[in-house]
């Protein structure tokens, strides 16, 4: 019997250790101090993160794209995931959050009542967000509207539907080093930043483990399965096409062999072509700087 006793004992200490070590991170105010925001730079972050097309309304366009109510789904081998209400609302959205919330939820995925976030949001590719980067995107999300659609719940069921292991997921996975790493040249700089933080596009193009956890090292935007069941996101290591025409294609949506851009990747598109012609080229260059394994 007291060995059972004892058994009991050690393993709620783990566990009660074990949440400890990975509730969820915050940081102080002190590193958002001082800074300026620039609307006009984080009108380029908002653009480049892509956040307009995953919360948006389903089906919107035009100026409807930046009414922020959320909704569209997002399928994986976990559960659905909804896309909340990022408006301006001070409800039902985010209007009443400060910039060090939003700092806490890019970078940490920690919300501002103290709750980890689904890595659905990318916190894992805006980890690499400057502090400056992020006071900015904030400042120019004020300036857009409000609306008072609640945010629909994530169709998520036991065990993921605990929020408490993400605090593990995040210790396994949640990392805040590049993975191009060296002398970068400036452009090359710039090309990491876009694809490896603002547009997160590892999220897609890499493969992800059973838990996942993103795939690094050798299988880094190697391509990857669709979540949905619809085909599959492909590999930009080997991609052949030439810098200009990947700086085309993030332009105009038109590949080499005149096929055009579909379903989530159009929008992509649409966001990089509103970006400046030096943007596509740093992100161009990026992808052709990768190494073949």
């Amino acid at each position: 019997m007291r060995w059972i006793i004892a058994l009991v004992v050690v393993l709620a200490i783990g566990v009660g250790g074990g949440l400890i070590i990975a509730r969820p991170a915050t940081d102080g105010s002190d590193i958002l101090a001082g800074l300026t925001p620039d609307v006009a730079n984080g009108q380029t972050v908002f653009t480049a993160s892509g956040c307009a097309s995953c919360h948006m309304a389903e089906g919107a366009t035009g100026e409807a794209k930046l009414v922020l109510s959320g909704g569209q789904a997002f399928a994986s081998d976990f559960g659905t995931f909804r896309a909340p209400n990022i408006s301006q609302h001070p409800d039902e959205g985010i209007g009443d959050w400060t910039d060090l919330d939003m700092w806490n939820a890019l970078h940490n995925g920690t919300s501002p009542d103290g709750q980890h976030y689904y890595p659905v949001l990318p916190y894992a590719a805006y980890v690499h967000l400057e502090p400056q980067d992020v006071v900015d995107l904030h400042a120019y999300m004020k300036t857009l509207p409000e609306d008072a659609t609640p945010s629909l719940p994530h169709e998520v069921g036991f065990p993921f539907s605990v929020r408490a292991a993400v605090g593990g997921w995040k210790m396994l996975f949640f990392k805040d080093d590049w993975v191009m790493q060296g002398d970068l040249s400036p452009e090359l700089e710039r090309g990491r930043e876009l694809v490896e933080a603002m547009g997160h596009c590892a999220e897609c193009h890499t493969p992800r483990n059973l838990l996942g956890g993103l795939k690094t090292g050798g299988d880094w935007l190697t391509g990857a399965p669709n979540p949905s069941g619809r085909g599959t996101f492909p590999d930009l290591v080997t991609l052949e096409w030439s810098e200009g025409e990947i700086a085309e294609y993030l332009s105009s949506g038109f590949t080499p062999e005149f096929d055009s851009a579909g379903g989530h990747m159009a929008l992509v598109v649409e966001n990089f072509a509103a970006l400046s012609p030096e943007d596509r080229a740093a992100v161009a260059a990026y992808v052709k700087a990768l190494p073949i394994q």
